[in-house]
Parts: C-alpha cells; structure tokens; sequence
C-alpha cells in the first residue's frame, strides 16, 4: 500500500517540524510598541513597564552589540581556526542578545491577564511557534493550552 511507504517520511517530518519550532517572542526591542498595546489592550501600568524594559533591554542590546564591533575588528580573521574561533565568541554574544530580549518577554507575559495570556497563546499557535511558559499576573489556574 503507498500509505506504508510514506508513513515513515510523513511522521519524521512531523517530528522535525516540532522539532525546528521557534519561540514566540514578542518583540520588544522593535519599534512596533503602539501596535503590540492595541492587540493586547495593555493598560497604563502595563505599559509603563513595557516602556522601561524596553528601554533597559535597548541598553542592554546596544552595549552587546558594542562588544560584536570590537570583537569583529579586533579579532584576528587570517585562518580558519581564528574565524573558528571569531564565530564561537560572536555565537556567545549573539545568544546573550538572545537570553536578554527572553528575559524582556517572561517579564511582560508574567503582567499579561488570562484574557491577554490566551491572546498570545493564540497568536503563537496561529503562526506555528512555541510559547514562552510563564504564570500570567492574577492567574489562579492553569490556562489549557489550545493544542
């Protein structure tokens, strides 16, 4: 039967997509903030927080991105162990920009309410990304994910 043939290429490529499924971030370090507030009916003091983490997440951002400079004219680049070696502190540098904008987006999906939490859930699923876990401010129970 055709279907034997192809079920095992079928269920390795289900499990490969899951597999390369990226997180849903939120964003917070780009300039669509007024679009971010609609979707999310944020209130004032959710926006006041966004505003300053989005502030301290644009320092924390530009100073890594100060050190990439440097490392990139600093570093020697003449052979492929130095290139080896430029693109392993880059990767490290680049997974820092990573962790702080993580870190950003755990802080404002913990003010999100149940209503704004399944929002999000919603949106991740939508356009097929993993969302980030965390316990929505006030939330008393656990949110049934629509998977």
């Amino acid at each position: 039967m055709q279907l034997e043939r192809f079920l095992p290429v079928l269920i390795f490529s289900f499990f490969s997509f899951l597999g390369i499924a990226q997180d849903c971030t939120l964003g917070l370090n780009e300039k669509s903030s007024e679009l971010f507030i609609k979707i999310f009916q944020l209130n004032e003091a959710q926006v006041s927080k966004m505003e300053k983490w989005q502030t301290e997440l644009q320092l924390e951002t530009k100073t890594i991105e100060e050190e990439i400079e440097n490392l990139l004219a600093s570093q020697p680049q003449s052979t492929p162990e130095e290139l080896t070696a430029l693109a392993d502190k880059y990767l490290v540098l680049q997974q820092k920009i990573v962790d702080a904008s993580r870190a950003t987006d755990e802080l404002m999906l913990s003010t999100f309410n149940e209503k704004q939490y399944k929002r999000y859930l919603m949106l991740c699923y939508e356009v097929i990304r993993r969302p980030i876990r965390v316990v929505p401010m006030g939330l008393k129970t656990t949110i049934v994910d629509p998977e």
